[in-house]
């Protein structure tokens, strides 16, 4: 729920966002969203934009994200800048967890 002070990983359904992807959206305002993203090796993240500002936090596995044209493997402490507008994407190679922040909120994933 919007606006709570607390949000208990535990509580939130998974979603299934895409073949081998799960999100669970936590904690959220109006201008600031926090995500949690599962990936299963071998899913992706389709290239794609929106006009939020996003940063990504790569909690385990490992990852080959592609910015603006430009790919880089990605592991565990490693984050990456996407400001709105830019072409993004990734494949994960080894099973893992990434934070997403975004901001302003992302409605959509309501």
């Amino acid at each position: 729920m919007k606006d709570q002070a607390w949000v208990k990983n535990s509580d939130i359904a998974a979603q299934a966002c895409a073949p081998g992807v799960e999100r669970k959206v936590l904690a959220f305002t109006d201008g600031l969203m926090c995500v949690e993203n599962h990936f299963m090796e071998g899913a992706r993240g389709a290239v794609h934009h929106h006009p939020h500002t996003q940063i990504t936090y790569v909690v385990s596995g490992q990852f080959e994200f592609q910015i603006a044209g430009e790919k880089k493997i990605v592991n565990p402490g490693d984050s990456m800048l996407k400001k709105d507008g830019v072409e993004h994407g990734c494949v994960c190679l080894k099973e893992g967890i990434l934070l997403d922040i975004f901001t302003p909120m992302r409605e959509e994933f309501l």
